[in-house]
């Protein structure tokens, strides 16, 4: 099963690179372009195993650059407060 068809594995796999991420000295900056290539990359090429996925693609694609990069970022957050 991929970390992609249930979202609360796919926040652990998220929250487990944000903290490797901290743990190898990435910057906050760094993490954040990292997370907005990776929610470009999915939002492009990966279709949506369930309604939350659903959900931040759509968000994905209404947003402009700098909303979808404030959508990295919110997301980084989000899972660093779930551990």
């Amino acid at each position: 099963m991929s970390v992609l068809e249930n979202f609360g594995d796919w926040r652990e796999f998220l929250s487990s690179r944000v903290s490797q991420g901290i743990a190898s000295g990435m910057n906050e900056e760094s993490m954040q372009n990292v997370a907005y290539e990776i929610g470009d990359y999915l939002a492009d090429k990966v279709d949506p195993k369930n309604e939350q996925e659903r959900l931040l693609k759509d968000l994905w694609e209404s947003g402009n650059e700098q909303e979808r990069r404030t959508m990295a970022g919110l997301m980084m957050k989000y899972v660093q407060n779930k551990r």
